[in-house]
């Protein structure tokens, strides 16, 4: 395994800046590195380059230089955003450079054991939501990745009796070569960001490089319920330990009696709890369903990923009730945001596909009114139509897929259907489609922000996106 003093004295090019770009940046310069910083965009929108100017490394912006990469060039650490069809990649894979993302040197630089998760739905809450366990069970935990403190600030602080917890793109794990995490999380896996990856066998091939490098010292956590988390589970070197929802498991964490998967089930009384059961035969309550601190089948489905790992990682079941039924979520995630005239408002911004909307309208039961749309990826959305045909009282349409969206609403025969075209800026379009919402709900109603797209067609992140909405409700 390399290490980041391997690189001393040698040229290691930061493409992209961020917190990531600048948290791996000072930690090669410190090492003794050659680090020069390049980002696309102008010098003006790079708010960081003057922290590490200041440093002494060198900082190019608004162009890639075309000899930014070079024969003598030893690592390129990119932007998980990036494309490999940018230059810069392009050029260092002709080389034979080595090209990774920031998740591969925290894991060079970490003391610390890690538990990797990823998914394309539930990561955040999942994320969170184990930190919040470990605690209980007097573990140390480090919230790191995709949310909380840069993956190499994390690999800095941290000790052998600490555990990194991280939240993980197929972004960021499709540029790793030996990370390995003690305990590694698969959610699920849906159709997504296939405009980065081309197609779902690179999506699904960079979730799985999560596992790539486990032993049987290691614990590989599968949702069974997903049919390619559990394909994966072959293929994986680590000791498997399965979840489930909807099937009894002999060994693993699951739901007694397990869900049905009819449309009713979420809403019958038929009391159920949380089983771990190990190889011995042995079996422990976790606590019952029904006392989870956020509701949801899926976010019970969460909680199972969250116990599991927690488990792995040598947590005491007895200490997790109490945290299982205190946590009570994450920004953007099914957020519970105003209640105006009678109607209660919902932040599900993180809420970036189809199936993540999906599944927070089903752990809703008031009437809704749905806030949908953003930016283009090329779906027709029409997965959407026995939600908006079943479930809906009314849809708000924005952004670059509200045509899309708007089109399947009519397919569905969903009558009230308000499309918001864009105005002077992205926030006053979003403000004008929680107005449009608020005039279609009445008292008892839900609006849900739940765009079902990504947010980069109008809005920086999908974190500004929900501050907006959130911001709109309480000015109604």
């Amino acid at each position: 395994m390399n290490h980041p003093e391997s690189y001393r004295g040698r040229k290691v090019v930061v493409l992209g800046l961020a917190r990531s770009g600048v948290s791996v940046a000072k930690v090669f310069h410190a090492l003794g590195a050659d680090v020069v910083v390049n980002d696309k965009k102008e010098r003006e929108l790079c708010p960081e380059a003057d922290e590490l100017t200041a440093l002494g490394i060198s900082v190019l912006c608004g162009y890639h230089p075309d000899d930014l990469v070079t024969e003598q060039t030893a690592l390129l650490v990119k932007n998980p955003g990036i494309p490999y069809t940018a230059d810069p990649i392009r050029r260092a894979e002709e080389l034979g450079v080595e090209v990774v993302t920031e998740v591969e040197v925290a894991y060079w630089l970490s003391p610390a054991p890690i538990i990797g998760i990823t998914g394309s739905n539930g990561k955040t809450t999942t994320t969170t939501w184990i930190g919040e366990l470990l605690k209980a069970a007097g573990k140390n935990p480090i919230i790191a990745g995709n949310i909380g403190t840069p993956l190499c600030e994390a690999a800095l602080v941290a000790s052998a009796d600490d555990w990194i917890v991280a939240e993980l793109s197929s972004f960021q794990l499709k540029g790793t070569g030996a990370f390995r995490p003690k305990v590694a999380l698969l959610l699920n896996i849906a159709e997504t960001h296939l405009d980065y990856h081309g197609g779902m066998e690179d999506y699904v091939a960079s979730k799985e490089k999560l596992f790539a490098n486990q032993s049987s010292d290691d614990v590989a956590v599968l949702n069974w319920d997903d049919p390619v988390c559990r394909g994966i589970a072959a293929r994986v070197k680590g000791r498997v330990l399965p979840f489930s929802l909807y099937e009894k498991l002999e060994q693993g964490v699951c739901v007694e009696p397990p869900f049905t998967k009819d449309a009713d089930a979420e809403n019958d009384a038929v009391a159920r709890e949380i089983v771990w059961r190990r190889e011995d035969g042995a079996e422990t309550v976790i606590l019952p369903v029904d006392e989870l601190g956020i509701p949801g089948r899926h976010n019970a489905a969460n909680a199972l990923a969250a116990i599991a790992a927690c488990l792995s990682a040598g947590a005491d079941p007895q200490a997790l009730a109490a945290a299982l039924r205190g946590f009570r979520g994450v920004e953007h995630r099914l957020e519970y945001a105003a209640e105006v005239n009678g109607v209660k408002y919902y932040n599900d911004s993180k809420a970036t596909n189809p199936i993540a909307t999906t599944m927070s309208v089903g752990s809703l039961s008031a009437p809704i009114v749905l806030i949908a749309g953003g930016l283009d990826r090329g779906s027709d959305y029409m997965e959407l139509l026995p939600l908006f045909r079943d479930r809906l009282k009314g849809l708000v349409v924005l952004g670059e897929t509200r045509a899309k969206l708007a089109a399947v609403a009519e397919l569905a025969g969903l009558a009230s259907v308000r499309m918001v075209e864009p105005v002077e800026d992205a926030e006053s379009t979003l403000r004008e489609a929680v107005r449009q919402a608020a005039l279609l709900a009445e008292p008892g109603d839900i609006v849900l922000l739940s765009p079902a797209c990504a947010s980069w067609d109008m809005f920086e992140s999908y974190e500004q996106r929900g501050r907006i909405f959130k911001d709109s409700a309480h000015t109604l």
